[in-house]
């Protein structure tokens, strides 16, 4: 016997129109090319989870670097030192402590020289 799938199609193409809702054009009317929209957007998404992560690494360490030249270190120079002193402060939170408490950052920069044995 023939199958002809009856609702299933239906609610299979509607979930995919939702998600294809806002695109511009065919992307969000016509199901066969919002289906691939959407097959491509989901990709995007997927990878741009973990591309974010990197992004946010990467300012992070470009506000230290910045913050730390400002005090007389470089990033790497401050990273060993913190290092070298025991400190676990990670680079979200030295970034936070560069942009809204320079005194702070000063602070702990001052332990980073130390360790170094520089003053």
């Amino acid at each position: 016997m023939r199958v002809k799938r009856g609702n299933k199609r239906t609610q299979k193409r509607k979930k995919v129109l939702k998600l294809a809702s806002g695109y511009y054009g065919q992307k969000s009317k016509s199901y066969r090319i919002a289906k691939q929209q959407v097959d491509k957007s989901l990709a995007y998404a997927y990878r741009d989870r973990r591309q974010k992560k990197r992004q946010f690494r990467s300012l992070w360490i470009v506000r230290i670097n910045a913050a730390a030249h400002l005090v007389g270190l470089s990033y790497s120079r401050l990273m060993a030192g913190l290092k070298k002193a025991g400190t676990v402060i990670d680079r979200k939170m030295l970034a936070d402590l560069a942009v809204s408490d320079p005194p702070g950052f000063a602070r702990v920069a001052d332990v980073a020289k130390q360790a170094l044995g520089q003053t």
